[in-house]
């Protein structure tokens, strides 16, 4: 009965109720929102900052969420909003590719994964923005169509043609870019 009348107390004061467990979902929801951020920009540094914006906003504004199940929504549109916001300031668009670091094999690294890694980064950092943010969603953040619809503002078919085209493109573009399928064809013949 005193936790009930504390309760009733507390809410007739208008106290904030504490939100450490929201802030710290928020902070352990860095990763996931680095791997986002990454997959759209393709630069390790510009993610990163990206990210930071992102949480402290989060953090500042946690008040503006409704439905805390809603939280990852909540903050990819936050990261969107901050994507969009840096491509804006920047009037000269850079090529993504030269901002890609090249084959970054170690001696202790498994050099085949690590060439393939590369080569589905450069493709997916040639993909357009629009369509790098829905596969980065979807594929790599298994949000729903609807979800991703709804943190980057767009109808859900939108979505769905996006990363279909998404999806056909990065297929062309790895089977061209793969050593393997060059070799399997063999040497163009002359016919006369």
């Amino acid at each position: 009965m005193r936790d009930s009348k504390r309760l009733d107390s507390s809410m007739d004061n208008n106290e904030p109720v504490p939100a450490i467990p929201l802030k710290r979902r928020i902070a352990e929801s860095r990763d996931r929102l680095y791997r986002v951020a990454l997959a759209w920009c393709g630069d390790e540094m510009l993610a990163d900052d990206l990210v930071q914006e992102t949480m402290a906003s989060g953090i500042v504004n946690r008040r503006q969420l409704r439905d805390e199940k809603r939280l990852f929504a909540w903050l990819y549109s936050i990261l969107n909003n901050n994507w969009r916001r840096h491509l804006r300031s920047r009037k000269v668009h850079e090529e993504l590719d030269e901002q890609l670091a090249a084959d970054q094999t170690g001696p202790f690294g498994n050099c085949r994964e690590l060439e393939i890694v590369c080569r589905v980064r450069k493709a997916v950092a040639s993909l357009p923005v629009e369509q790098r943010q829905v596969i980065a969603l979807v594929d790599l953040e298994e949000f729903s169509y609807c979800d991703v619809a709804q943190v980057l503002n767009i109808p859900i078919g939108t979505v769905m043609s996006r990363l279909h085209r998404a999806r056909k493109s990065l297929l062309a573009r790895l089977e061209t870019a793969t050593p393997e399928s060059a070799v399997a064809k063999g040497p163009m013949r002359v016919v006369k």
